[in-house]
């Protein structure tokens, strides 16, 4: 059995060594005088003759006896000071429950122990605030969509009440009526998704269902798709799309992610500015960029945009109507498939890299080629 545990080690060394120690020259002793013994004439009546024959006689019941109550007393001993351990060990456990605030200190033999249950301690700290920010964060996001919930809602019955109300409407001013309320109505139904996006996320386990799939295809047809938001603020594409490029990939999913993630370039670019997305095949593996002109995403933010619920402008999340997950559910996808996705920021300038394996033929197969990330 392999022992791990430095403090193990310890114990059982010294307990070997202690053991070794108190019995060894009980045994050793005896053996060295009977050996010395024999290069003497002895004559009987001689005292230390008649000693030392009681002493054979005895000698072995002896050094039985006297072991037998070494290893007594030593495996007690031991078995106390680990119990100690233990019961100390199992009393600053509770301390991570109770006062998890407070610094964990140990007997000096526990060092190890000491340092690790630390670390064990800081860690759920961090993981405690990171999902008490979590849970703030939804919370907030909830109420912010109840309040847009009730504000469109009631223009729409406003203006359905006035069209009954008020039957001798003209034509222009009936059809800019019911194009108000169909705008907030859609505007509800918008935010009645994002209610549904939060339930999924928290409730729902993701399977893949991957084929094979010409990226390159997926991506130039994703860019037409948003042709028309993108002309609310006058943006153009810049494509450079390397062509025939496969990847094994669920097409349902990823269209999702690519889907967030271009939506939220848009919603963050500035007006009649340019969205650049690249398509390469880079050694083992394809790398895609989207990059988008907008402010400058500070180093301490950019580091926590993939969290779920987290908005670098909160003042413009209820505008854009955002959660906060279309990222999270992104980078989820992309870690589904066995990629990875980072984003940079300088110079008003953001980027999205996103890597994945690529599918290179061969003349009797298809092969996966596992990518290596940068």
């Amino acid at each position: 059995m392999k022992i791990q545990s430095k403090l193990a080690k310890n114990l059982l060394t010294r307990y070997f060594v202690s053991l070794t120690v108190m019995v060894l020259p009980m045994i050793v002793v005896p053996l060295i005088m009977k050996y010395f013994a024999r290069f003497r004439i002895w004559y009987d009546g001689d005292p230390t003759y008649e000693l030392l024959k009681v002493i054979e006689t005895i000698l072995y019941p002896s050094i039985i006896i006297y072991g037998l109550g070494a290893w007594i007393i030593l495996t007690t001993y031991f078995i106390k000071k680990a119990l100690g351990y233990l019961d100390e060990t199992i009393q600053t456990t509770n301390q991570l429950v109770t006062e998890p605030e407070r610094p964990i200190h140990l007997s000096a033999n526990l060092m190890d122990v000491e340092h690790e249950m630390n670390e064990i301690r800081e860690r759920n700290l961090l993981n405690q605030r990171a999902a008490k920010e979590a849970e703030q964060r939804k919370n907030d996001l909830i109420v912010y969509l109840a309040h847009d919930l009730r504000t469109p809602l009631t223009s729409v019955i406003g203006y359905l009440t006035l069209l009954r109300e008020e039957p001798d409407l003209s034509t222009e001013l009936r059809a800019r009526y019911t194009s108000i309320a169909l705008e907030k109505a859609e505007r509800l139904e918008q935010l009645i998704g994002e209610f549904f996006e939060i339930t999924r996320f928290n409730l729902t386990t993701m399977t893949l269902d991957k084929e094979k799939v010409d990226i390159s295809v997926m991506l130039e047809q994703l860019s037409y798709e948003f042709l028309p938001v993108m002309q609310e603020k006058q943006l153009t594409w810049e494509l450079a799309l390397q062509k025939e490029l496969y990847c094994a990939l669920d097409p349902e999913k990823m269209e999702r992610a690519f889907d967030n993630l271009i939506r939220n370039a848009i919603n963050y670019s500035e007006e009649k500015s340019v969205l650049h997305l690249s398509l390469t095949q880079i050694d083992a593996h394809i790398r895609i960029q989207l990059t988008n002109t907008g402010k400058t995403i500070p180093k301490e933010k950019l580091t926590r945009i993939f969290e779920p619920f987290y908005c670098v402008d909160t003042a413009r999340q209820s505008a854009t109507g955002g959660t906060g997950l279309g990222l999270p559910i992104t980078k989820e996808m992309i870690d589904l498939h066995g990629g990875t996705i980072y984003a940079e920021s300088e110079n008003n300038k953001i980027v999205f890299t996103i890597l994945l394996d690529v599918i290179q033929k061969t003349r009797n197969e298809v092969k996966i080629i596992p990518c290596f990330f940068i």
